[in-house]
């Protein structure tokens, strides 16, 4: 194996008061480093578990020659696991991309020279107001978006739901919706993010107030569990009668957990994470699967720039693609911690990151700045 790895490092940087990146990096040899991405938020004390028990087997067993083959023996037991082995995983990636001189959709295989993106405008919005969320439509109107997404239903949750006050809680949601149609207007792509906070009742009803709307995508609207598969057919037949579709699978590790809901259609959109999936080969593999079933693909990217630089190359070489998430305007740290390598959106477009793997590293002077707790290091 050329250049064996020689050290392994964990950081996890404090973003905003509710947001923590975490980033693997791992050192070859010669010195030259790969990065990935393991953010779950709210579960850093299960990731560093879950680092302690895999990167010490990484460091011994990873090849840079079949840079899949870690993450293919050491198949996941949970989501903290399935982060760990996703982030060594691109980073494992990157590395045998660099040492080929070429870039990671390079390896892959390229599809498209650039990638269709939409905002995700809800982690910047803190004023939670109509007014707050279409001030953040408009600056992401202004940064050459042409698709946005917003996560409006802060007052719903499954026991308001269940408590027959649903439909209620959610009316301050739609009038956020309705504030952003308002700004982008009628024929921008409005995609609408529920966070499992539905039951199918209520869901029913949002679908319709959603369609008056002109919403382009319910997303996942109530729990995903398979008892709920039916529940899920049953609103994507609604959806898509209504003229909406309906998305979900975020937090999906590996071809498996999407099969069962792609076989039964209940979903438009499957939205597989580079962080989660237990591997980019996971993550190829399921939209193989989803273009044989007429189910499209559109990653889950709300996190931190390795992540973005990672789902970007991937979406370049992706089938049965729509379109990739990107956080929008979260904070500067995004473009601080990798010194702003990524390009304008130009209508709704970005291109990959140029250069050799990943096409970003990591600042070491800002990761110390901002980093959470101290960072874990392991050598061989």
């Amino acid at each position: 194996m050329p250049y064996p790895l020689r050290s392994a490092a964990l950081h996890c940087a404090r973003i905003t008061h509710k947001t923590c990146w975490s980033f693997v990096r791992l050192t070859t040899e010669d010195g030259r480093t790969g990065y990935g991405e393991a953010t779950l938020q709210g579960r850093e004390n299960g990731l560093t578990a879950a680092a302690d028990r895999l990167v010490p087997a990484a460091l011994r067993q990873a090849s840079l020659d079949d840079p899949g083959a870690f993450a293919r023996q050491h198949a996941p037991r949970d989501i903290e696991e399935a982060s760990v082995v996703s982030a060594l995983d691109q980073a494992l990636w990157s590395l045998h991309a660099q040492l080929r001189e070429r870039s990671l959709g390079q390896v892959l295989g390229i599809r498209r020279a650039v990638v269709p993106v939409y905002a995700n405008i809800n982690r910047r919005t803190e004023h939670r107001t109509p007014e707050g969320f279409a001030a953040s439509a408009e600056a992401a109107m202004a940064a050459g978006h042409v698709a946005f997404k917003l996560a409006p239903f802060d007052e719903v949750e499954p026991r308001v739901c269940s408590a027959g006050d649903g439909v209620p809680a959610m009316q301050a949601g739609l009038a956020r919706v309705a504030a952003v149609r308002e700004v982008i207007g009628g024929d921008a792509r409005l995609m609408v993010d529920c966070h499992w906070r539905f039951d199918e009742a209520t869901a029913r009803e949002l679908n319709e107030a959603a369609a008056r709307l002109g919403v382009h995508w319910i997303e996942t609207p109530i729990a995903e569990v398979v008892e709920n598969i039916p529940a899920l057919v049953r609103l994507r037949r609604q959806c898509n009668a209504l003229g909406l579709r309906q998305a979900g699978l975020e937090m999906g590790i590996g071809w498996d957990a999407f099969r069962p809901y792609c076989e039964a259609a209940a979903y438009d959109v499957v939205m597989p994470d580079v962080k989660y999936m237990g591997g980019l080969q996971d993550v190829v593999q399921t939209a193989e699967r989803c273009a044989e079933l007429g189910v499209e693909v559109s990653p889950h990217n709300p996190s931190g720039p390795i992540c973005h630089a990672t789902s970007l190359h991937v979406s370049s070489a992706l089938e049965a693609f729509d379109m990739l998430e990107m956080q929008f305007d979260e904070s500067p740290l995004f473009d601080a911690l990798v010194g702003a390598p990524f390009g304008e959106v130009r209508e709704g477009h970005l291109v990959p990151p140029s250069g050799t793997g990943l096409g970003v590293t990591l600042s070491d002077d800002v990761l110390r700045r901002v980093e959470d707790r101290p960072m874990l290091s392991w050598r061989k």
